[in-house]
């Protein structure tokens, strides 16, 4: 792009490009600096300018990742702090109802929140966040040993369909005799309690590979 600056105004290359301007600036300013991080800064501003600011460090990870680049949440969290990108959506811990008191599923994790093999360990929760002043509520799969996002859902209201439809997405992926631990602190939404969150996911999806469903998750 710097070669053809000469000969093409600015505005038709970043077009052509579909490159913001300032992720060009400031690849232009690295380039300067010796920055050994230019490139992935220049994604990384790239993408959170396209999302208006809306995205934080993991969901900017996990848009880097679906791209097919290899890179660490926690390189990303320090470079968007020394870029001074943050998200203007604030999140919001949605505490769902738990209902009467009765038995509830077992910790198995122990808060032991590391695995040693993909889908060993899954966690989930809901996520209450404004984009326009609009109440929306996240819930995604996350698993614990790349913190990859196995699937997720996002709907104006915490009902238990949305729960239904992040585990119908995730379970499909699954292979044939895997069975994760899915961890969680939240009660199931609508109303439920966890033990009755624990039989529903079964019911949800049938017998075929329902991983265990436990209590007590980690914050994303």
């Amino acid at each position: 792009m710097l070669e053809l600056r000469p000969h093409f105004p600015l505005g038709d290359l970043l077009r052509a490009a579909e490159l913001a301007r300032s992720s060009f600036y400031y690849q232009l300013k690295a380039l300067g600096t010796g920055d050994r991080h230019c490139d992935l800064k220049a994604k990384i501003r790239e993408i959170f300018d396209r999302h208006k600011g809306r995205y934080g460090y993991r969901r900017v990870t996990a848009e880097l990742r679906q791209q097919g680049l290899v890179v660490n949440h926690k390189t990303v969290q320090k470079l968007m702090v020394e870029m001074q990108l943050k998200s203007l959506v604030r999140p919001k811990r949605y505490k769902a109802y738990d209902g009467a008191a009765s038995e509830k599923a077992p910790d198995r994790l122990e808060r032991d929140f590391t695995a040693d093999e993909p889908n060993q360990k899954w966690v989930t929760d809901v996520t209450e966040f404004k984009v326009n002043n609009q109440k929306l509520y996240l819930s995604p799969v996350m698993d614990l040993y790349n913190r990859e996002i196995v699937s997720y859902e996002i709907a104006e209201r915490p009902l238990p369909i949305m729960i239904k439809n992040m585990l119908t997405k995730a379970f499909k992926r699954l292979d044939s005799g895997e069975k994760p631990i899915l961890h969680s602190d939240q009660g199931w939404q609508g109303g439920f309690n966890r033990s009755t969150q624990h039989r529903v996911t079964r019911r949800i999806l049938g017998s075929r590979s329902a991983p265990p469903w436990e209590s007590s998750s980690p914050t994303f």
